[in-house]
């Protein structure tokens, strides 16, 4: 039996572990549609991180799709997110000073949109990302791959 058989027998134990999470923090698709959106709109206006997401992004319904599809699957679980946030990341011309704005916006908007357990459970993930993301964009450039400014 080959490993895509074995999964069509097995069953998942994906939904019974997002429905888990979500009793326990109030987070659903809908909420962290709102905490993307409500976050983003902050990051588009902030004056440190707006410029940086400007050059990048010109068409914003696909990323928020995107970004929204990516807290499904790291707050809840989902497995909605086929990605990789790592080389998106690497080469943009940041340091930490720009994680730590964008994590202070994070926690803000999670305040104001997510229940306090479901704000502490999105936002102990986005400290983890920002870490991740950091460390690698400081490797890449220390390996010595341009910015992409």
């Amino acid at each position: 039996m080959n490993a895509h058989e074995m999964s069509a027998t097995v069953p998942s134990m994906r939904p019974a572990v997002t429905a888990q999470i979500q009793a326990e923090t109030g987070l659903d698709e809908v909420v962290l549609r709102d905490l993307v959106h409500a976050f983003y709109a902050k990051v588009r206006k902030d004056p440190d991180l707006g410029p940086i997401f400007a050059d990048r992004i010109s068409n914003w319904g696909p990323h928020l799709d995107r970004m929204t599809a990516f807290w499904s699957s790291v707050a809840l679980m989902t497995g909605k997110y086929h990605g990789a946030p790592v080389q998106k990341h690497v080469g943009l011309p940041v340091i930490w000073a720009h994680f730590e704005r964008w994590l202070d916006l994070f926690r803000e908007t999670a305040g104001e949109v997510c229940s306090p357990a479901g704000a502490t459970h999105v936002t102990e993930r986005a400290e983890r990302i920002a870490r991740s993301l950091n460390m690698a964009v400081q490797d890449a450039r220390e390996s010595g791959v341009p910015d992409l400014s």
